[in-house]
């Protein structure tokens, strides 16, 4: 199912692609406003107690405007999934062994940018909410159950940079930190492909 996922969130934004290139080709240059979609992966490394790196995907969209003088500000909104897995514990009945898995990490928030480069590159920051569910298991070396599946709320922050091939497509790579409740904390390095409409 998650090979099937990731197939998908490649090809949705190169069949867009495709769709947008009449249109593009018939403008250089980036204004970076309107409605955008894009497909996401990168690394992902969750910490709690301990701590493991993995790979993550995912889909985003938004909308940005232009304030004037280069600045733009919009909205953004994502649906991620992470093969990530986050352990401590030694397997024992005095120490057993907790998992938590990474599932799918909902995110909505805003953004303010500057356009850079003649006009083809955005820098930004970003903060929002996001919402990540983990699968919490537990191994005391006899027994392995689940614990839960669990809802944790938490915050995003993030910086990163696009870059408009065409009017209507772009590149971009970004860094972002998020801290969950019950001490779960997230920082993820994505890049990704997008088409502006």
């Amino acid at each position: 199912m998650r090979r099937f996922a990731f197939a998908a969130l490649v090809a949705a934004p190169l069949a867009l692609a495709a769709v947008a290139a009449p249109a593009a080709a018939q403008s250089a240059g980036a204004p970076f406003t309107g409605f955008h979609v894009d497909g996401l992966a990168g690394w992902d490394n969750i910490q709690n107690h301990g701590h493991s790196n993995d790979f993550m995907y995912g889909i985003g969209a938004g909308y940005d405007v232009a304030l004037g003088n280069g600045l733009r500000v919009g909205i953004d909104g994502e649906v991620s999934d992470s093969n990530n897995k986050s352990c401590y514990g030694a397997k024992t009945v005095a120490d057993p062994r907790v998992c938590a898995k990474a599932a799918r990490d909902l995110y909505v928030g805003g953004r303010i940018g500057q356009v850079v480069a003649g006009g083809r590159g955005l820098l930004y920051a970003s903060a929002g909410y996001t919402n990540a569910r983990f699968k919490l298991t537990e191994n005391d070396g006899n027994d392995q159950f689940t614990l839960d599946h669990t809802n944790l709320d938490g915050v995003r922050v993030g910086v990163g940079g696009e870059y408009g091939l065409t009017r209507n497509t772009f590149v971009k790579a970004e860094y972002r930190y998020s801290n969950y409740q019950d001490g779960f904390s997230r920082n993820q390095i994505v890049g990704g492909f997008g088409v502006r409409f």
